[in-house]
């Protein structure tokens, strides 16, 4: 399984793509895209959609992880990312492309194990986690691989459970018809009872 993972931004917004086999995870690529503050914002946006429509044409996923917005920073910069979050949706949907959205304490929670990492222990986990032999940089690109990893972890846990539910499911069906059939043949065997009676009594008044 391909999984692409976004972290968004206005100035900056990083791609990771990763490659999932059972539970090996690889990464195959990662990049930043940047926009200078001078450009107009809708030029801006269009930049962060069009290259990420490339980056998606190209490596072609199975589905997209992207990260939740933060609203613990300043109102401003939370509307900016809030709008190259958009951008990098509309990305997606003209891809047609699943999206998975997680919220940064999710991502962290999935990558290192608790949802009060700092960066520098994401880096590391996403490092250890995909065997790379270096630090993914710039951050934003360590954030956008720890969202695919992060998805890759969830869904695969999500079908083990499915799995398991299935099965489960399967063999209640199974206990269901087992017991019904068993009542079925007990009520067969009473019904003969009577008439075996029966027959014995009409040989004996003959």
């Amino acid at each position: 399984m391909v999984v692409i993972g976004i972290d968004p931004g206005l100035a900056n917004t990083g791609w990771g793509v990763i490659e999932t086999r059972g539970s090996l995870m690889r990464a195959r690529a990662y990049g930043c895209i940047h926009t200078e503050a001078d450009v107009a914002l809708n030029l801006r946006l269009g930049t962060i959609c069009a290259q990420l429509s490339e980056v998606i044409g190209r490596y072609r996923p199975e589905s997209v992880a992207i990260e939740d917005i933060y609203f613990g920073q300043n109102t401003r910069s939370a509307i900016l990312t809030a709008q190259a979050r958009g951008a990098a949706l509309v990305a997606c949907a003209q891809c047609g492309v699943d999206v998975g959205s997680y919220t940064p304490m999710q991502i962290k929670q999935a990558v290192v194990g608790t949802g009060a990492a700092d960066k520098r222990q994401v880096t590391y986990m996403v490092r250890s986690v995909l065997e790379l032999d270096h630090d993914p940089k710039p951050d934003h690109c360590a954030d956008a691989l720890a969202a695919a990893v992060c998805h890759a972890n969830l869904s695969r846990t999500f079908a083990a459970s499915a799995a398991v539910d299935g099965e489960a499911a399967r063999t209640l069906v199974a206990a269901r018809a087992g017991a019904v059939a068993s009542t079925e043949h007990d009520r067969g065997r009473m019904g003969q009872a009577p008439l075996a009676a029966a027959s014995q009594t009409r040989k004996a008044s003959i």
